[in-house]
């Protein structure tokens, strides 16, 4: 594995901490964007991604909110019938630099022994909510057998935005082998935060521009699990409060 320091680097790990790290991108010369989704599944948003995905015979890794998937059982059924990877994102947006280590290693447990028995699929990688963690959190991740994905372009789909301008901001850093962040939802109170209103916009219709602009410029796109198949992981020691 490649290991290289993002600019979030706090603080500098040493040399006795090598394989400290998450992943946050695939090394490929296969030119192809790895498609992820955060805050699902919500109808509305997670159902008109699939429809597009299908459309185009492409496949996205979703990292799945227990507390989304409990209220929407049927169309996270969906998302897995369609051949998707499923992630953990989390029992609900809680950040887990606000629980203890035994807190974190318990939650992340229990999210993924349910998000298995939902799915029927093994489940390998989170994302932890905001992309926040600590070397505390990440070993405790790492205790209860899963790897942190973060990712390298976004889409700004949580935020405020025209469609150009999040087509523009998802072209930032595309190269084979990025991550892109994307939200087929948006975490509220029901997910144990506030994150104010949910942007306005039509995540399918903004799946198709991003995934267009990906094929004029040559790029696919599919998920980790696939981009890993023709590459290997890129670790960087991503630490965030």
């Amino acid at each position: 594995m490649r290991r290289i320091v993002s600019r979030v680097v706090k603080p500098v790990i040493r040399a006795h901490s090598a394989f400290v790290g998450s992943i946050v991108a695939v090394n490929t010369a296969v030119p192809s964007i790895v498609l992820t989704y955060d805050d699902g599944p919500e109808p509305g948003g997670t159902d008109r991604i699939l429809q597009v995905l299908d459309e185009r015979q492409l496949s996205a890794t979703f990292f799945v909110l227990l507390s989304r998937a409990r209220r929407h059982p049927g169309l996270l059924a969906e998302v897995a019938a369609a051949g998707h990877e499923i992630a953990l994102h989390g029992l609900d947006h809680q950040r887990l630099t606000g629980f203890s280590s035994r807190e974190v290693s318990q939650r992340t447990k229990d999210g993924r022994s349910e998000l298995e028995d939902l799915t029927g699929q093994r489940v390998e990688w989170v994302r932890p909510p905001y992309g926040r963690q600590t070397l505390t959190t990440w070993r405790a991740v790492r205790s209860a057998g899963l790897m942190p994905v973060m990712w390298g372009a976004t889409s700004w789909d949580s935020k405020v935005a025209s469609q150009a301008d999040r087509v523009q901001k998802a072209m930032t850093g595309a190269v084979p082998g990025a991550i892109l962040l994307s939200h087929d939802g948006h975490a509220g109170l029901g997910d144990g935060v506030d994150d104010g209103p949910p942007p306005s916009l039509d995540r399918g219709d903004l799946t198709a521009r991003i995934l267009d602009s990906y094929a004029d410029a040559g790029l696919g796109a599919w998920a980790l699990r696939e981009s890993l198949q023709h590459g290997t992981p890129v670790l960087a020691a991503w630490f965030k409060r």
